[in-house]
């Protein structure tokens, strides 16, 4: 019996010797979620932070303003910095939030220069709902898997994308998903490439 606990306890120690070896990995990470200015999509946004800061990623939100900012069903955040201050090589991930004001992205110049120089600095790019778009138009998509809000399918597609449908896709260093129903398996999988 004392062997058993023994080895039970040895078997909990080193459980908790890779989780936090896991975690301290993850810690000094640092990601970035653009969000419109106005009209985000609250879960989008919330479920994948908290996965992010639950594994001790650090992450800036980026908006074309600094002001309060109110999502799609009521959330309110503060941005802490200016889309045009944002550098691709400060940030192990860019993740592009969605919801309906994510379309002021969707022909922005900045944003695409920022997904363009992610990809080229194989750093870690997540788009989710109708911010794949972003991707697309940027043509950092061209001729990858990728999924996208279903209403938005056939607009991605037409940017040379494969289309997927799926709830989350992952393309190497990419990875998107199709809307708030997902939100939490869009960060889970963003922070698995993290690891």
């Amino acid at each position: 019996m004392k062997r058993k606990i023994l080895v039970f306890s040895l078997l909990m120690a080193a459980v908790l010797l890779i989780s936090t070896g896991l975690a301290q990995a993850q810690a000094g990470k640092k990601a970035v979620f653009i969000i419109a200015s106005e009209n985000f999509q609250d879960d989008e946004f919330a479920q994948p932070l908290a996965i992010f800061e639950k594994n001790g990623i650090s992450v800036t939100v980026a908006s074309t303003t600094t002001e309060e900012v109110t999502g799609m069903d009521g959330l309110k955040t503060t941005p802490d910095v200016l889309l045009n201050t944002i550098q691709a090589e400060d940030y192990d991930a860019v993740v592009f939030i969605g919801g309906s004001g994510a379309a002021q992205y969707i022909d922005d110049p900045l944003a695409h220069q920022l997904a363009q120089d992610a990809l080229e600095q194989n750093k870690i790019l997540g788009a989710i709902c109708l911010a794949p778009r972003i991707l697309g138009k940027a043509g950092v998509l061209t001729g990858k898997n990728a999924t996208v809000y279903p209403t938005e399918g056939e607009k991605l597609a037409a940017s040379g994308v494969n289309y997927t449908a799926k709830p989350v896709e992952q393309d190497g260093n990419i990875v998107t998903a199709d809307g708030p129903g997902s939100a939490t398996a869009f960060g889970a999988a963003l922070v698995e490439l993290l690891k």
